[in-house]
């Protein structure tokens, strides 16, 4: 356990560096649903960074190792998950699918791309999970294709409790290397927030649409 807290410390830390994560909370984001929130994620900007996107790769290996085993398969989310997904296969010497959010419109229709089979084990990656239901979509796409879906790992979760339901709805194992918690400990600790915006920030979390609402009134 407390091999994964400092992981989760150091990869908390990268992603504050790289400004994977931005934190603020007197002129927050505009998230894609039109709600506002004091932080904003986008993991991909983290393969960019040699340093950081191996240590992703390996730290991906090591906790599908620890919690899920050999698996047939490593699958990806599209867009996020599908080249840390790629990077995690190739170094486990495992074949590589990733999964759209939907099938397409045009040519083969596929949602699933790449090669996969009915009874096969699954190990599903992803960058980012926030309320979960994207991330899940992938998940049921796998299942209805037969597959065994052992688990996903993330890089990085909100902490949100309709994620946490959702997941156990769906019966799914997530791991993430790391957590809306230990990011904010560690942006405190770095400075790149201060004391009187750490409230600010655990309201946010607790509740999302409050949290938007109350600061467009």
């Amino acid at each position: 356990m407390e091999k994964f807290n400092e992981i989760a410390a150091q990869m908390a830390t990268f992603l504050l560096q790289v400004k994977a994560i931005k934190l603020n909370n007197d002129n927050p984001f505009t998230w894609a649903s039109g709600r506002k929130s004091p932080i904003y994620c986008d993991n991909r900007i983290t393969l960019s960074y040699p340093e950081i996107r191996t240590f992703i790769r390996q730290r991906f290996v090591e906790v599908i190792n620890e919690y899920f085993g050999e698996v047939d398969v490593i699958a990806g989310v599209a867009t996020g998950g599908i080249a840390q997904g790629a990077l995690v296969a190739q170094e486990l010497g495992k074949p590589f699918v990733y999964v759209r959010s939907e099938e397409k419109k045009h040519g083969l229709t596929n949602q699933i791309e790449g090669e996969i089979h009915s009874g096969q084990t699954v190990v599903v990656i992803e960058d980012l999970v926030s309320t979960g239901k994207s991330s899940l979509i992938a998940v049921h796409a796998l299942r209805d294709k037969g597959c065994n879906v052992k688990g996903m790992a993330a890089i990085f979760t909100y902490g949100l409790e309709v994620a946490r339901k959702n997941f156990e709805e769906a019966n799914v194992e997530l791991h993430t290397l790391t957590n809306y918690d230990t990011l904010i400990q560690v942006a405190q600790k770095e400075e790149y927030i201060q004391q009187h915006q750490m409230q600010s920030l655990a309201d946010w979390r607790s509740n999302p649409e409050k949290w938007s609402d109350d600061y467009m009134q």
